[in-house]
């Protein structure tokens, strides 16, 4: 397994320990508002709203608090608007990064996003300078300790995805961003247990990063991704397996 995803999977965790004290939530009800507002409240009708809402139960938010960020979102209850914006760069190492936000006030997000680059020797780009980089993909991740790996990759391949790894106490199945939701409900009725599915950005290609220059990157990561206006953060670095077990 590479750096890149084990990496992902330090932020699951990290965001279990983020949900205890709000951070998540925060996260969660900016994404589920701005879903309902972009595509209606009928998570059945709108698959964008219906992957927030399963991040958001799985992170155990109160199910009031998923109806309020809805009506939201809907225009039901008077509620902040927020704007997608998204940022790319680069890090230590050369590493590529994307940082997608969600605000409601692009002067301060920038803003933190810039000093947070700079402090860590990284710095913004322009549009475009680092998205060809990476393809847009759907991840279902499932519990490795749960299922044999010859059950998981059969079930997800007669789904339709695209390619399953392991690693990590985990299996990742890619899909193509309109399967993702298919190949979630497939995978389901087949009896697997899906951790969690999302819509995220896979490197074509990985940078090597290790010693100082990684410890550096993993920093600039977690400090980014503590940003409140930073919903998610991407890289195409491959990080030296030392530095994130420091890390966990």
């Amino acid at each position: 397994m590479s750096g890149h995803n084990k990496w992902s999977q330090i932020k699951r965790k990290k965001g279990v320990a983020d949900a205890k004290r709000g951070a998540l939530f925060t996260k969660l009800i900016r994404e589920i508002t701005v879903a309902a507002r972009e595509g209606g409240g009928s998570p059945d009708a709108n698959p964008r709203l219906r992957l927030a809402v399963d991040a958001a139960r799985s992170a155990s938010m109160p199910s009031e608090n998923i109806e309020r960020a809805i009506k939201r979102g809907t225009g039901d209850l008077e509620g902040i608007s927020y704007e997608a914006i998204t940022y790319e760069g680069y890090g230590p190492g050369g590493v590529a990064l994307i940082i997608d936000c969600l605000t409601d006030n692009t002067n301060r997000t920038v803003s933190d996003v810039r000093y947070t680059m700079g402090h860590f020797d990284g710095h913004l780009g322009a549009t475009g300078s680092v998205a060809w980089q990476f393809e847009r993909k759907g991840q279902i991740v499932v519990d490795a300790s749960r299922y044999a790996e010859d059950a998981v990759f059969e079930a997800a391949i007669d789904a339709g995805a695209e390619d399953v790894s392991s690693g990590a106490g985990e299996y990742v199945v890619t899909t193509e961003v309109t399967e993702l939701q298919v190949v979630r409900e497939a995978m389901e009725r087949a009896g697997i247990v899906v951790s969690s599915a999302e819509l995220t950005r896979v490197p074509k290609a990985e940078v090597a990063v290790s010693g100082k220059t990684a410890e550096r990157l993993v920093k600039l990561l977690g400090a980014l991704e503590d940003l409140d206006d930073v919903q998610k953060v991407y890289s195409n670095a491959d990080i030296d397996e030392a530095v994130l077990a420091g890390v966990e």
